[in-house]
């Protein structure tokens, strides 16, 4: 081995496997999103796709049971008529609220977000 190679100044650090864990979910687009449409409770598919601007149906249906199958979402059916379904927060998602309201928080002292400039309006 070379002496560069070994000089631990010179090797790059691996990422906290928690780290790489959880971004794995919350890296994802939309899910962060949903799930803090979800902390105010209850919420129906269409509630929740009203508040994620931008959704499609297809992708909400899809990050939804994805958020259900690693535990952090609930989905129930309430027999009717009409059937209804609703998505709840479990206590696991419920624990990542204030760690997004942070992030938030965090990302709205710290990043700019640049708007496009106005096209000249044509004469």
């Amino acid at each position: 081995m070379t002496e560069r190679a070994s000089d631990p100044a010179l090797v790059a650090p691996r990422c906290d496997a928690a780290i790489t864990l959880a971004f794995s979910v919350l890296g994802k687009r939309w899910n962060g999103v949903i799930l803090d449409a979800l902390s105010q409770g209850a919420s129906s598919f269409v509630t929740i796709r009203k508040a994620v601007a931008g959704i499609s149906d297809a992708m909400l249906s899809d990050r939804l049971g994805e958020l259900c199958g690693i535990g952090l979402v609930i989905r129930d059916v309430h027999p009717g008529p009409p059937v209804t379904v609703t998505y709840t927060l479990t206590t696991a998602g419920e624990r990542l609220i204030p760690v997004l309201a942070q992030l938030g928080d965090w990302a709205s002292e710290n990043l700019v977000v640049e708007h496009p400039a106005k096209a000249p309006a044509r004469a």
